[in-house]
């Protein structure tokens, strides 16, 4: 996993083995990326690397980060509750993803066309992070097995990202985990699902 922003917009985030080759969708999708870096740079963004992806940052709070695959990349929002969306370019990443949170660009020539318009949502999710304001917190009765609240006590990276999920994504881990009956079953699952957790994914995400 990557330790250099550099890094990403030349070689990827290091997380497959498709890092630093012609095959990873970062090389895919530069130009477009590299547009969203300048467009967020510009917004007066705090550039910085988070999960191994460029996070954007404002007023100490994430703003936006950007990601790719091979048939898309995304700039998704946090705190996505709060934005209002008028232009309605806003998409959920999944079925488990409560609230539409990303712009997707299937084409690296949307970017540039829809600048004015990530601007403004950029502006917007700005004005909620200097007036200190957060979505409403939601009723969440999800009980934690033991062994994943002990592993995110131990690892401060992985308890970011795990708090970062969906409900639905946090949900889908401790469905699976809850399924185990020995707790070093529960332990080993929790090392495999690491890199999923970080990578913002849910226990039935590929």
């Amino acid at each position: 996993m990557i330790t250099d922003i550099e890094m990403y917009f030349e070689k990827g985030c290091g997380r497959c083995n498709r890092f630093a080759t012609p095959d990873c969708s970062t090389r895919q999708w530069s130009q477009g990326l590299n547009e969203l870096r300048h467009i967020c740079r510009e917004s007066g963004l705090v550039e910085t690397l988070k999960w191994a992806h460029p996070c954007y940052m404002h007023a100490s709070r994430n703003i936006v980060i950007l990601g790719a695959l091979r048939s898309e990349f995304r700039l998704s929002f946090f705190n996505a509750a709060l934005m209002k969306d008028p232009k309605s370019v806003l998409e959920k990443q999944g079925p488990n993803t409560r609230y539409p949170d990303m712009i997707r660009f299937t084409n690296n020539a949307q970017v540039p066309l829809m600048r004015s318009t990530i601007h403004s949502y950029l502006d917007e999710a700005k004005g909620y992070a200097e007036a200190g304001i957060k979505p409403p917190k939601e009723q969440n009765t999800l009980e934690l097995p033991d062994e994943l609240v002990d592993a995110l006590e131990a690892d401060s990276l992985l308890a970011e990202a795990f708090h970062a999920l969906t409900p639905g994504r946090q949900k889908s881990y401790v469905i699976n985990l809850n399924s185990a009956k020995k707790a070093e079953t529960r332990r080993s699952r929790i090392a495999k699902f690491r890199d999923k957790i970080l990578a913002g994914k849910g226990a039935l995400d590929r």
